[in-house]
């Protein structure tokens, strides 16, 4: 049996929340999508997401919302957090971090799909082993489901690649997130991972990834503070369809798409 999943792309602002109420139901019906998975990470004003906009996303279809650096952003989020396991904070935050950083989805009819939440350290802010936290994760979803799909929030690149090689043959699909731009590399690894460096946005693209262009300008050429308030024009739903055989976890095929808002 195949079971399509849609990841969408960092949700960034108003504009990309608009973007997903108006673009993905039509979505999910003209690819047969049987699971959503988007990653919230900069739904509440670019940073953060906070309790109104998580209970929105999963009455619009979404099944599980991922996180990452900016996961506690929005305090308020804490508590929905501690009680709703469809809604990712990195699985490399220590033990007592609010939350949960990996998730298992049971529809009526169809197989189970788990979903990983994993932070890079390469240019971020300090976090666990995220191999070490995969390993974990894995060990806990042993017989629970075949399908598994792993968010890792990163920026450099290579420590993307090396996550995907690492767990090559072990899950279905290591999506890329954080750095907003989507890449062209989508590829199958020969132990049936499906792999993208990065998903890319969904949000306002007359930007800099995502902020109004002359704050970022502002700031980059004179140093001196400029708020980054999210931008408007252009906006675009970027996401990939990922074919898993169930039966396996095994990936069939990853198909990048960019829709953009009329």
């Amino acid at each position: 049996m195949l079971t399509k999943i849609l990841f969408v792309g960092d949700i960034v602002g108003e504009p990309g929340r608009r973007a997903v109420q108006h673009l993905l139901p039509a979505i999910v019906e003209r690819h047969g999508i049987d699971f959503v998975i988007a990653n919230g990470e900069n739904a509440a004003g670019g940073s953060g997401i906070n309790v109104a906009l998580a209970r929105k996303f999963f009455d619009l279809g979404i099944h599980v919302i991922t996180l990452g650096d900016h996961c506690f952003r929005r305090t308020e989020i804490t508590a929905l957090m501690e009680t709703e396991p469809n809604i990712l904070r990195p699985a490399n935050f220590p033990e007592e971090a609010a939350g949960r950083g990996w998730t298992i989805v049971r529809r009526d009819g169809l197989p189970a799909v788990a979903v990983i939440n994993l932070l890079g350290r390469i240019f971020m802010d300090p976090a666990e082993c995220p191999f070490h936290a995969a390993t974990s994760a894995l060990y806990s979803i042993t017989g629970e489901a075949k399908v598994i799909i792993v968010d890792f929030h990163a920026e450099a690149t290579s420590e993307k690649v090396a996550a995907a090689r690492y767990l090559d043959g072990k899950v279905s699909a290591v999506i890329g997130t954080h750095t907003h731009v989507p890449t062209a590399d989508e590829t199958i690894f020969p132990g049936g991972t499906a792999f993208i460096c990065d998903v890319g946005m969904t949000g306002p693209h007359e930007s800099i990834i995502g902020r109004k262009i002359e704050a970022v300008l502002k700031k980059l050429t004179t140093q001196m503070p400029a708020p980054f308030d999210v931008a408007e024009g252009d906006v675009r739903l970027n996401a990939v369809i990922i074919t898993v055989d169930s039966d396996t976890g095994r990936a069939q095929g990853i198909e990048r798409l960019c829709v953009k808002m009329p």
